[in-house]
């Protein structure tokens, strides 16, 4: 039995994608700012 290809890790995902990440930028801020905008149930993960 051969593995799965697809491992995803939440830690990786977080550290990527996460509030902090995305705040720490002004690309992200903006990212969120449309989010919130549509009106997203979740801004980001």
């Amino acid at each position: 039995m051969s593995k799965r290809t697809l491992n995803p890790s939440l830690i990786k995902k977080i550290r990527k994608h996460g509030f902090r990440s995305r705040n720490s930028s002004k690309k992200g801020k903006l990212v969120m700012k449309r989010r919130l905008i549509k009106g997203r149930y979740r801004i980001s993960f």
